[in-house]
């Protein structure tokens, strides 16, 4: 109990000078303090036709051309089968397949997989993640994560904080019932055995930044373990007062179905596992399965395999090839 309440105050601590609001990083403020820092805009994109070329268009525009914090604007292509990377072309990112960047590597899936082709295909000091599914998008969620980076240089990793309602069948958007997965599996586990990143409000979320120094140097979990992986392994590289949050409103996008949530839950438990094993929390006689049975409404079963593998640190690859 003594040792809860410690890492309480120790979140309560951190919380107030490290939380902070997107109104609070004007982009004026934002481009004197940028410097010659360079800006890379992330957005891993598979089968997102409908939004992708929005959200490019609204970054390009205000962040770009109106106010030139950012530098360059990447798309990566997850081996996508409608439209997704003629839209985004069309909006004005550059646009990298998946499988082509790093092609001499076997290839991987999943989303973790083209946020680490991402870091590779791009140059900036900072590079900033945006999932390709949001709607409603405002250039605030880029320059709101950008600030605490460029104005203070202790800062080395930024995630976004928003609300997420959840939109049902009839249209109808529904304050706290986004998030499923987080207030069900990530949050827990975070407070069993990370407390001191309880006070992330969106461990999950697919909006952050940070300095490509620190990002070359973790893993990238290649399935939707990637976001907590990050966390937990940034923690322990750069720790809780070189992370910070930023506040950027409401987040709307596309949400998932519940056997589809299940498989996530089951890739961020795997991603746990790994982290507990790997800091020496954990020792097992043997790894947990990796497959999961799910029943659909008929009754039909169905053995799914959740298991997560990983991209190694960015920098490893480049010192092996400088040996070579």
């Amino acid at each position: 109990m003594e040792k809860d309440l410690g890492t309480l105050a120790r979140v309560r601590e951190w919380y107030g000078p490290h939380s902070s609001t997107a109104a609070e990083w004007p982009v004026d403020a934002l481009l004197l303090a940028k410097g010659t820092t360079t800006v890379s805009v992330v957005l891993p994109a598979r089968n997102e036709e409908s939004t992708v070329g929005d959200i490019v268009t609204e970054i390009r525009r205000e962040l770009v051309e109106r106010t030139p914090l950012v530098d360059e604007i990447v798309v990566v292509d997850s081996l996508s089968t409608d439209a997704t990377a003629a839209r985004a072309a069309a909006a004005g990112a550059r646009v990298v397949a998946q499988q082509e960047v790093l092609s001499h590597l076997p290839p991987m899936t999943g989303k973790g997989e083209a946020l680490w082709k991402g870091l590779a295909a791009t140059t900036g000091d900072v590079v900033v993640f945006i999932d390709a599914d949001l709607r409603d998008f405002g250039s605030h969620f880029v320059s709101g994560l950008l600030g605490p980076l460029l104005v203070d240089r202790d800062i080395q990793f930024v995630k976004g904080a928003y609300e997420r309602p959840y939109t049902g069948a009839d249209g109808v958007a529904r304050r706290g019932g986004g998030g499923r997965v987080t207030e069900l599996v990530a949050r827990p586990l975070l407070n069993m055995f990370w407390p001191e990143l309880s006070g992330f409000a969106q461990p999950l979320g697919g909006e952050y930044a940070a300095r490509r120094e620190v990002l070359e140097q973790v893993p990238f979990v290649t399935e939707y373990g990637v976001e907590f992986g990050l966390l937990v392994d940034l923690l322990q590289l750069v720790g809780l007062d070189a992370m910070a949050q930023v506040d950027l409103g409401v987040r709307t996008h596309t949400h998932q179905s519940v056997p589809a949530l299940g498989r996530m839950a089951g890739q961020i438990m795997l991603t746990a596992w790994s982290r507990l094993e790997n800091q020496g929390r954990l020792v097992s006689s043997e790894s947990p399965a990796h497959t999961l049975l799910q029943f659909g409404l008929d009754g039909q079963a169905d053995l799914v395999d959740v298991a997560v593998a990983e991209r190694p640190p960015l920098a490893s690859l480049v010192l092996e090839e400088d040996v070579a």
